[in-house]
């Protein structure tokens, strides 16, 4: 069996944003990582489901105030319509409706416009890895907001599975401080690759959806 391409191993994405001076430039500068290739650019979530329907796409990069059809329900629809492919939010906003609504729509990523070129490809590539990247910002907030949650609870949250090992509940409780998978890497002197190994794990045990969810259930137990 002869080996995949170079242009078979790109990652394909559509850039979704409704301002052409952001869209354009930021389609471009993509176009550069030798590991990406952008599809197409969609002014509106229809414009979006039109490039995904023709496809294949790996990854959308998606604004989330649109015309025609925002970028919260074209999530919803993508992962109705299109569970295998990964949605990460750039946006200037940075709320707890806009992060949590993303979230639920099913974006695996949520990145403000502060972001570097190297963290939107670092949060392309984990995406499409099914892995979820937060900003900074963004887990501060969600920390914040399921803090703000736990202490007006009258009840405590679900209990962790029994099975979590040791070391998966260390790995939660770091989720839930805000580290990032290098961090906790750092952190707990292991690869990467044994970080998400153990976030695999657990978020299977769990039941947990993503890295948003695991913040909170890190809080509602009482680890972070």
């Amino acid at each position: 069996m002869s080996e995949p391409t170079e242009e078979q191993q790109k990652l394909r994405v559509v850039v979704a944003d409704d301002q052409a001076a952001v869209r354009e430039p930021l389609a471009a500068v993509l176009g550069l990582s030798g590991d990406i290739d952008v599809v197409a650019a969609a002014a509106d979530g229809t414009e979006v489901l039109t490039a995904v329907a023709a496809g294949p796409v790996d990854v959308v990069l998606m604004d989330l105030r649109m015309p025609v059809m925002d970028g919260i329900e074209t999530t919803r629809r993508l992962s109705e319509q299109y569970p295998q492919v990964a949605v990460v939010v750039l946006t200037t906003f940075a709320d707890d409706d806009s992060i949590l609504s993303a979230l639920g729509a099913g974006a695996r990523g949520y990145l403000t416009k502060n972001a570097g070129r190297q963290d939107i490809t670092r949060a392309i590539r984990a995406a499409a890895a099914g892995q979820s990247v937060l900003d900074r910002e963004v887990q501060d907030r969600l920390l914040a907001s399921a803090r703000g949650t736990t202490t007006k609870a009258s009840e405590p949250g679900p209990a962790l599975p029994e099975d979590l090992t040791p070391r998966e509940r260390e790995v939660l409780a770091l989720i839930g401080q805000g580290l990032p998978n290098r961090g906790i890497a750092e952190r707990l002197f292991i690869s990467e690759a044994t970080v998400k190994t153990h976030i695999n794990n657990l978020f299977a045990k769990a039941g947990i959806r993503d890295r948003a969810a695991a913040v909170r259930r890190a809080i509602e137990s009482g680890l972070a």
